[in-house]
Formats: C-alpha cells, structure tokens, sequence
C-alpha cells in the first residue's frame, strides 16, 4: 500500500494554491477549531478509556475487598510471582542498543496494561460458558479465538494510548521494550487476582509458611508470568516497526498480534495435557512436571524473542559502523582536496618565481641583468628616437 496523492496534487506546480481543494493544512479560523476538536475528541476517548478501565480494576478488587492491596503478605506473594517477569522485562530493556527509554514512559505503561488488563478479564468471564459445553476443544477454541487475542491486544493497547505517541519512542526495538514492561503489568494483576482467589487472605500471615498458601500458587504464577511479557514483546516489536512504516501498519500491527496470539493460546492449550504427560512419563510431582514444560516451551519462544533482538542489535551495530566509515571518508577525502590544493598553491608561488627570474633579463654580451622598468625606460627611448627620425624624413 503507497501513498496517494489527488490527481489535481499530482498534476499541479509548485505555485498553485490548492487549500481547500486537493490538499489541506491549518489556515481559517475554523480550521484551528477543527484542530483543536480533533486533539480534545483523541484526549478524551483516551481518559475515557482510563477511567472505564479504573472502574473495573476497582470493582474486581472490590470482590476481594480493598484491604488485600494493604497486605503485607499478599503484596510478598505478588512481587515474588513477578520475579521472573520481572527478570525478563529487564533483559529486553538493556537488549536496547539505541537510547534508553525514559523511567516516565515505562512506569505510565506498566500502570495503564494493569488497568487495561480488566477487559480481558471481563470479556473473558463473558464468553467463556459460550464454548464450555464443548468440553476441551471448546477449551482450547476459547484460547485461540478469545482469550490470546483478547489479552494480547489489551496489552498492546496500553502501549499505544501513551508511549507509542511519544516522540522518545524513536527505534523499532522501543516497541519490544515498551510491550515487554506492559506484559510485566499484566502479569502483576493477573497474579493478584489468582492470589486473592485461591489464598485465604483471613489466614494469610507474613513468613516462610506464606509460599506455599493455596497450594503455592504464588509459584505456579511466577511460571506463567514470563510468557505475558515474551508475548507481548514480539507484539510491541512488530507495534514499533508499524510506527516507521505508516504505509504497511495494519498489517504489520496485525502480524504481531497474530504471532503473540497463537503463542499464547498455544500454551494455554498445551500446559495442562502436557504437564500430566511429563508427570506421567518421568514420574515428576505436578509443579516439577510443569516447572520443565514451561521450560521447554517459554524457554523456545524466549530464544526466538532473543534472537530478534540481537538481529536489531547486529544490524544497528553494523549500520553505525558503516556511517562511521562514512564519515571517515568523507574527513579523509576533504583533507586530500585540501592537500591537493595547497600543493597547487605551492607551484603557483613557483611559477611567481620563475616570473621573477624572467624579468632580469640578461644582458647578452656583458651577463648584466637590467630590471624592468629600466627595459620600459629603454623602450619609450627606441619609440620616442623612431618618432624623430619620421619626423626628419617627412
């Protein structure tokens, strides 16, 4: 897909006004009231969008009751599910090789994919007894067809209603960073929401005991979170390339979301069977069985997501070194121009002197040089004793 132009655009030169008729820019007095409407109308449906998911992150948590946001015990449990998200997410922000993203930027994201994290969750509540009665293939459609593309592009979501329009957002690999803390985000509320239901907050108290609360689901949870942030990377990767390539962003917006998806719902499909297989063959306890499944599994797409990094990183490099060269060449080349032109200098000045030379002209027969103006003195001489002869003569 190119860009167009109107044929009038096309076909017009450069000095003919056509505002108002093919092209468009910022004139009247309407026109700033259009502007501004527009910047108002984008800033509110943003709030708007703010505020809705607020809402629900406050009735969600209202279900538990608010006092589990104070709990010391609770808020152990969280931060040490997230641990090994955490871990990731900064692995891809130092993967960045162009500027460091902004602490503002990152902490707006990771708060805005907490909030934005409550649609999927109430879209996921919504649509799930549609394919329960198709036992697990309806399971595993739920997956595919709702819940990785819902929860993915929510999180994509709160990368492009603050970072994504931020002018420090200025490298493809922002998108991967950007995705990766979003992932991060949506990991926090989601393990803060499975804590709540399946610990008894009532008995919950501060120490060693705490880990194994609802049968460690605060373990449990530290496995899953990772793969929130690998997912979620790859879309914020192909979020950022769309940015610098208008031309193609659907597409390329859709391709992450499809890759991040399928990943996804892939999982979610395959944690269970193969969790019970794993046990089954080795004769693992549940949580080592899936402790190697996730492994395996989160372990591939990592190094997938790694590798895509590194490919940035490479040609980056590599690109910086070619302008380096550049630049190099373009020094060398201007210093030899200038070598090249005083050498010219230098022979002038030698020419001026072999005009020099010429000018004492040797004397034939005595090897006396006269100077110049003594030769235009004798020459006045020869003309003004040649004038007197003719005189005589005529």
């Amino acid at each position: 897909m190119t860009s167009r132009s109107d044929p009038i655009e096309e076909a017009a030169d450069g000095d003919r006004d056509l505002y108002d008729v093919a092209t468009w820019e910022e004139r009247t007095s309407l026109d700033g009231l259009s502007v501004a409407l527009y910047w108002l109308l984008t800033r509110a449906t943003k709030a708007f969008v703010v505020l809705l998911a607020g809402g629900i992150l406050l009735a969600i948590l209202a279900s538990f009751g608010l006092g589990l946001l104070f709990d010391p015990a609770v808020a152990a449990l969280v931060a040490l599910s997230a641990l090994p998200a955490f871990g990731l997410a900064a692995y891809v922000y130092v993967s960045d090789v162009t500027t460091a993203e902004p602490l503002s930027l990152l902490v707006v994201t990771f708060l805005l994919s907490v909030l934005t994290a409550t649609f999927a969750a109430l879209l996921n509540d919504l649509t799930r007894p549609l394919f329960a009665p198709l036992g697990y293939v309806g399971l595993v459609l739920f997956f595919f067809i709702i819940v990785g593309p819902v929860e993915e592009t929510v999180k994509l979501l709160a990368v492009r209603l603050y970072a994504y329009t931020d002018a420090r957002f200025d490298a493809v690999i922002d998108g991967a960073v950007y995705g990766a803390i979003a992932g991060l985000g949506f990991a926090v509320i989601e393990n803060l929401v499975y804590i709540a239901q399946n610990v008894d907050l009532e008995a919950l108290t501060l120490g060693v005991a705490a880990l194994g609360a609802g049968d460690g689901i605060a373990a449990l949870r530290a496995l899953a979170g990772p793969g929130h942030v690998i997912y979620s990377a790859f879309a914020g990767y192909y979020l950022g390339l769309a940015k610098f390539n208008p031309e193609h962003r659907g597409p390329i917006v859709v391709k992450g979301l499809v890759i991040a998806a399928t990943i996804h719902a892939l999982y979610n499909s395959l944690v269970g069977p193969a969790t019970i297989g794993i046990s089954a063959v080795s004769g693992l306890r549940q949580v080592p069985s899936l402790f190697v499944f996730v492994l395996l599994f989160q372990g591939f797409f990592g190094y997938l997501l790694v590798r895509k990094l590194r490919r940035y990183r490479n040609v980056y490099t590599a690109t910086r070194g070619e302008e380096t060269e550049a630049a190099s060449s373009e020094d060398d080349s201007g210093s030899s121009v200038g070598d090249e032109s005083s050498v010219g200098d230098e022979s002038s000045v030698g020419d001026e002197s072999s005009v020099g030379d010429e000018s004492s002209v040797g004397d034939g027969e005595n090897g006396e040089s006269s100077s110049i103006p003594d030769r235009l003195e004798a020459g006045d001489s020869s003309r003004e004793g040649t004038r007197a002869e003719s005189n005589e003569n005529s």
